[in-house]
């Protein structure tokens, strides 16, 4: 996340009604950078921190019945 800052110099207020130039946007970066940014706002959206995250161990412990022996 430290990678990815806002360039503030690059904003402007448009009105609703102006035609949108997203589609050219997107379609002017590379596969790799798109990939990049829909990862950086899935992490902003979910809070996710991929350098503390960890996947839950679970341990079931099952004991046998003399029937299933």
């Amino acid at each position: 996340m430290d990678e990815f800052r806002v360039d503030r110099s690059a904003f402007s207020v448009r009105s609703l009604h102006d035609p949108d130039d997203t589609l050219e946007y997107w379609l002017s970066k590379t596969p790799d950078e798109r990939l990049r940014a829909v990862e950086m706002m899935r992490q902003v959206l979910y809070g996710y921190d991929p350098e503390t995250a960890r996947m839950k161990k679970v341990l079931t412990i099952v004991r046998r019945g003399e029937e299933d022996e």
